[in-house]
């Protein structure tokens, strides 16, 4: 029975990876104009091409993503949204599904990838972790963006949680730009993405439902940032425990 799951999941990772370049080559020049639109409408654009663009390649893969929780967003304020990372799937679906325009932190290794490149350099503020002024520049950009009416999306693991446990211990980034910036946080929870894409497999590829939970903002007023992270680290281990299937 193994044989024959790891068979298909390799088979269905053949058919997600052709049905993603070849729907990403449809969208790739309406991306690319994108570029050319004043913020935050620009990004919003982006974003609303790039859920169009999720909504028929989850579709595609058997893989629905369910949304709950977008009444978190208080319309007219931006937030800075803290999320969980378990797989490389959380990657195309965090920025089209965030209600409002918004970019994420990312490597800049990801921009090398052809094509593809594009649309994440589009939709993240890139970072080369082994310099220091290339995060010092970073943290400057997602404040900019931040004051452009963006969200700010950040996974504050870092890297994917390769752990049995819920989360992986946060890195202070994500909190340090709420409190310097004075932002809320919006808690997020994505689901089963470890599930569709796992992290110990290299070419598999599973048809599951996704689920992204918002929780109820967070504020940063009077907080340290260390408070903020620890606040915000078990509001959102509780709720993975609680609603983890």
């Amino acid at each position: 029975m193994k044989i024959i799951k790891n068979i298909f999941g390799a088979i269905w990772a053949a058919w997600g990876l052709v049905s993603f370049t070849v729907t990403l080559l449809i969208i790739i020049i309406p991306v690319c104009i994108t570029f050319l639109i004043k913020e935050p409408q620009g990004t919003e654009t982006f974003r609303q091409i790039t859920k169009v663009w999720m909504n028929v390649w989850l579709f595609l893969i058997g893989s629905p993503l369910k949304v709950i929780g977008e009444k978190n967003f208080e319309k007219g304020k931006n937030y800075v949204v803290v999320s969980n990372h378990n797989s490389l799937m959380d990657v195309p679906v965090t920025t089209p599904y965030v209600p409002g325009a918004n970019k994420t932190i990312g490597k800049t290794s990801f921009a090398k990838t052809p094509v593809f490149g594009w649309v994440y350099k589009r939709g993240t503020v890139l970072v080369d972790r082994n310099s220091e002024e290339s995060r010092r520049k970073s943290f400057d950009d997602m404040k900019t963006a931040l004051s452009q009416g963006l969200h700010m999306v950040i996974y504050a693991e870092g890297t994917r949680n390769r752990t049995a446990d819920p989360l992986k211990s946060f890195h202070d980034g994500a909190f340090k730009l709420a409190v310097s910036a004075k932002k809320e946080i919006i808690p997020t929870l994505i689901f089963n993405t470890k599930k569709v894409l796992p992290i110990n497999k290299s070419f598999y590829l599973w048809p599951h439902s996704l689920e992204m939970h918002f929780l109820p903002p967070v504020s940063s007023e009077n907080m340290t940032s260390k408070e903020l992270r620890e606040t915000v680290f078990k509001i959102m281990w509780d709720y993975y425990l609680k609603n983890s299937k």
